[in-house]
């Protein structure tokens, strides 16, 4: 095995990596860590799980642009474009990634603003935002997607070494740990946090990110550099729960940090705060550069004049309106409400949404050659991942109907059977034939 052979492989898995730099931030640092605080080791299976369920997803959408040379919002315009169902169906799809990536991109500067605070809160929050805010801009005009990714993926390693580090030494229980991983379990009070953690790594603007980003692999170079890729992104993951299983009681950044120093002496917090740092930096630079990337997938076919290149004026527009939003409410210190509410409430519809046009892609036999399309386990698997995102998108719409109106969640197990059915009446034909051809 040649040394060319080994660095491209390496540069391959870096490319790949904007996918874990876009579910690592400090939304899925917090959701993690959170988890490992109330519930020890309880709730791994299902950031193993949620690792598994975004692999599926962003494997199709991959794989739809290596077999059909269209990215996924040209391939959604070509199949759908020719409808108005369709065309609704591709302006909600910009709509609620450039929103949620505006809406949760202040969150994203916090993120990375706290993790330097942990270490150095002598520092002014306003030389702070604005310096992680000039940075990304600097990184997003400067640089082309594929170097972009390549910077991201470099920042993966580094928060994922941060991160190893402290679960390693952080005393642990190996039959917890096999327990945990091994045997899927919800306890008590748990049930949004095990939604939460597969709802922060499948996220819906990676799909138009990954089939976005011209990558020239094969099939099977893809399948392998991406499978490595989200896997050690879910290892970081898992690495953020264990570190969090720190503390006892409610968990706070502050609170691990003085954890970590007591066990593992100074160095824990610089630990704590570097990773999450590169958590907030990798997803302040992703949401960016999806939003752009979105924008280019859907409208670049229809201009077809190159006016949406990574270096043309609309594609740096969007990028720059998602982080000039992100850096005013990081510098006012708060997140926007109402627009984050919005943003959850559009992908509660698009997520699920998406995922079947996904699932229907992949099997379309006037876009994809039949040596692509999904073989019947792995069509099963699909279905699995892609009901699952009516559960995650039906929860999402209730926790906004209910913080809206103040009124009372329903028990879980009413939004399991709406999801089902929602499920079976949308996908059941489309499940139906693709059995039967």
């Amino acid at each position: 095995m040649s040394r060319y052979y080994l660095k491209d492989r390496l540069l391959h898995i870096l490319f790949w990596s904007v996918i874990s730099a876009a579910f690592i931030g400090p939304g899925t640092v917090t959701t993690a860590a959170s988890s490992g605080a109330g519930y020890g080791y309880a709730l791994i299976w299902a950031l193993i799980f949620s690792t598994f369920a975004c692999y599926i997803l962003q494997e199709t959408s991959a794989r739809i642009t290596v077999a059909s040379g269209k990215n996924l919002g040209e391939a959604m315009r070509l199949i759908y474009g020719g409808t108005v169902p369709g065309k609704i169906l591709i302006y909600l799809s910009l709509a609620a990634i450039i929103t949620g990536c505006a809406a949760f991109e202040a969150g994203n500067i916090l993120g990375a603003a706290a993790g330097i605070k942990l270490v150095l809160p002598g520092i002014p929050n306003v030389l702070i935002v604005s310096a992680i805010g000039l940075t990304a801009g600097l990184l997003l005009w400067a640089g082309s997607v594929r170097q972009i990714a390549l910077v991201l993926g470099v920042i993966v390693a580094f928060l994922g070494v941060c991160f190893l580090i402290t679960a390693f030494m952080v005393p642990a229980d190996p039959r917890g740990l096999i327990t945990g991983a091994a045997v899927p379990s919800i306890p008590s009070g748990s049930e949004l946090l095990v939604l939460g953690l597969i709802g922060t790594t499948v996220v819906p603007y990676n799909l138009f990110l990954g089939s976005g980003m011209k990558h020239g692999q094969t099939a099977a170079e893809m399948k392998v550099s991406l499978f490595i890729a989200i896997g050690l992104g879910g290892l970081i993951s898992i690495a953020v729960l264990i570190t969090g299983t720190a503390i006892a009681g409610s968990f706070t950044f502050g609170a691990l940090a003085d954890e970590l120093a007591r066990l593992i002496g100074p160095a824990g917090p610089w630990l704590l705060g570097a990773g999450l740092f590169g958590a907030g930096l990798s997803s302040t630079l992703t949401a960016a550069l999806a939003a752009s990337v979105t924008a280019s997938s859907i409208f670049g076919q229809v201009e077809n004049t190159g006016n949406w290149t990574p270096e043309s004026a609309k594609f740096r527009l969007v990028w720059g309106f998602v982080l000039v939003t992100g850096m005013v409410f990081g510098l006012l210190q708060v997140q926007p409400v109402p627009v984050i509410i919005l943003a959850q409430a559009l992908n509660g519809v698009f997520l699920p949404l998406i995922a079947v046009v996904l699932f229907l892609l992949i099997n379309h036999y006037g876009l994809i050659p039949p040596s692509y399309q999904n073989g019947w386990l792995y069509n099963l698997l699909t279905s699995i991942v892609v009901y699952l995102t009516f559960l995650i998108g039906c929860t999402n719409l209730i926790r906004v109907y209910t913080s809206l109106t103040g009124s009372t969640q329903p028990a879980q197990s009413w939004i399991v059977g709406i999801s089902l059915v929602l499920f079976l009446i949308i996908c059941g034909p489309a499940i139906g034939r693709i059995v039967r051809s």
